[in-house]
């Protein structure tokens, strides 16, 4: 049992290394793709051979992390070989199941190459994992909601702990946040301790009473926000063995949570979602939903919205007021360093400055993902706009993770594309306890973005209603129809006539749907009823309204 224990511990250390390996990969292919603009940018003889002698090196460090990466997955896959061989002669004893637990609950970085979402599993792991009666239970109940009659089951599923644990600790290959935030699991609505300015202590002499000192908590609370949505699995998997099943919901579950978790953690609403770093760094007076034990609400709009204007600065004098402007993030009270999420694009231009601020290219060779000179980690998101850097301490955004997520399950939803659909959820809750340990700066020279649109949510909103009304037409058979309570602008009219009302929920599809512009006349028979809707920019029915026709005799 010692030897088994003790090749477990190498197989972990030397998958970390390979991790970090895996990492240092994608920050060689992020160099190499920032080398390639910087070939096509190269005009002189001098800057094409600076740009040559940095690839020279690349090369060397791609060939040398290659050679390391073999040669840890080569001893990796002894060592699970020799784990394998000694598991098989000690078949099912207490102390190799809790030993197979921990190895499950410990997760790490888990990629979709070969068995997926338990890609690193070894079979005597994966086959533990798959023989545990509660994820037995699961699947099982999972795959029989296919073979059920009805269009939505009406079953829901809760997800066992252990599944729990490995959808948390694989959500950082989807939400690229979450491992930067500090996230805390609790049981429902919490309050949560923040320690507040630290005394400063009173010199005195060395015989004399000391002096009471006053430290302050503070609280904030946290409650718990649903996430989540529509997943199609094809009905294929679901016939196949438990693991694909198993790895294709989890996957699947992963990639809604973690880009809605992402969004959020900067631009949350706060309403019925996470509060949002930008969002707290916008506030133009203190919420009403403030706690009072909270810290101190300051307005940070001019101190922590920053922009810097880049015309005619060199490269150096740009970053150095870009580190200036980064530096207004505070540190009080963060463990660990910071982060700075920004879109490619962004990150592009920041090292096309770099290139140009030294001349051996060492900031560009030392930068990757990390800011140049100040060290915080780059994650790149799509939806941070253009030429704006936001970021700070993550470790002073909390986020709170409610345990109990569910799944309920329709066969008949996308019945011709031969999938079934899951439902899936999750709940959270989060904010910057301390607005000041974060900043945005946009660098050139525009307001820092400090709102985005999320998906808006149909299902719990209510649908507007329109005034319709049907007159004789200009022309025999044709009605006259006026359309009222339309909104001004970015919407569009469709309508459909039929014997009776048409049923329409609010984030229906335009599709089927005749344009139409008011007022016009239309063809319709009297006594027929027309129903008008109102799409928003989406397509997505917002109000309704009905009619019965009138046609000219």
């Amino acid at each position: 049992m010692l030897r088994q224990l003790m090749l477990s511990k190498k197989i972990e250390q030397r998958k970390a290394s390979l991790a970090e390996l895996l990492e240092k990969e994608q920050e060689l292919k992020t160099r190499s793709e920032g080398l390639e603009a910087a070939i096509d940018e190269a005009k002189t003889d001098e800057e094409i051979a600076l740009v040559e002698e940095e690839a020279d090196k690349l090369e060397s460090e791609v060939n040398d992390l290659d050679e390391k990466k073999g040669k840890l997955e080569g001893e990796i896959s002894a060592l699970e070989g020799e784990l394998e061989q000694l598991n098989s002669k000690d078949h099912g004893t207490d102390e190799r199941s809790v030993q197979e637990k921990r190895n499950i609950n410990q997760g790490g970085e888990i990629r979709m190459r070969g068995n997926g979402f338990f890609k690193d599993f070894s079979l005597e792991q994966r086959s533990s994992f798959l023989a545990r009666e509660d994820v037995k239970d699961f699947l099982a109940n999972t795959r029989g909601l296919i073979g059920q009659q009805r269009a939505i089951s009406g079953a829901e599923l809760t997800i066992p702990e252990v599944m729990l644990d490995l959808l948390r600790d694989n959500l950082n290959r989807y939400s690229k946040l979450i491992s930067k935030v500090r996230l805390k699991p609790v049981p429902g609505k919490a309050r949560q301790n923040i320690s507040g300015s630290i005394p400063e202590g009173v010199w005195i002499e060395a015989v004399g009473s000391l002096n009471e000192l006053e430290l302050k908590f503070n609280q904030v609370e946290v409650d718990g926000y649903k996430v989540g949505g529509f997943i199609p699995v094809p009905n294929a998997t679901l016939e196949d063995s438990d693991l694909n099943l198993a790895s294709e919901i989890m996957d699947a579950l992963g990639q809604a949570i973690g880009l809605a978790v992402d969004k959020a953690i900067l631009y949350g609403t706060g309403t019925k979602m996470p509060l949002g770093i930008a969002t707290r760094l916008a506030q133009a007076s203190k919420p009403s939903s403030w706690d009072v034990d909270a810290p101190d609400w300051t307005d940070l709009r001019t101190s922590n919205l920053l922009k810097i204007n880049p015309s005619g600065m060199t490269a150096e004098a740009f970053f150095a007021a870009l580190l200036l402007d980064l530096g207004v993030a505070r540190p009080n009270y963060a463990i660990g360093g910071t982060f700075w999420a920004m879109n490619r694009k962004t990150k592009m231009a920041l090292m096309s400055k770099a290139i140009s601020f030294n001349a051996a290219g060492a900031i560009v060779a030392g930068m990757n993902n990390t800011m140049p000179i100040e060290g915080g980690e780059i994650i790149e998101l799509d939806f941070v706009p253009d030429n704006d850097i936001i970021g700070g301490y993550g470790s002073l955004y909390l986020l709170a993770e409610r345990a109990g997520a569910q799944l309920a399950a329709s066969e008949h939803v996308r019945f011709i594309e031969d999938q079934t659909m899951f439902k899936g959820t999750a709940r959270y809750d989060g904010m910057p306890v301390f607005g000041e340990s974060f900043v945005i700066v946009n660098i050139n020279n525009a307001s820092a973005t400090t709102t985005r649109d999320f998906q808006k949510d149909y299902a719990n909103t209510e649908l507007g209603a329109l005034g319709v009304t049907s007159v004789a037409g200009t022309a025999s058979g044709d009605t006259l129809i006026t359309v009222t309570g339309a909104e001004v602008s970015g919407t569009t009219l469709g309508y459909k006539v039929a014997g009776k009302v048409v049923d329409v929920k609010s984030g229906d599809s335009n599709v089927g749907y005749t344009a139409f512009t008011t007022p016009d006349d239309i063809t319709a028979a009297t006594g027929k009823v027309i129903t008008m809707v109102e799409f928003d920019a989406n397509g997505r029915a917002i109000k309704v309204g009905s009619a019965q026709v009138v046609a000219k005799a």
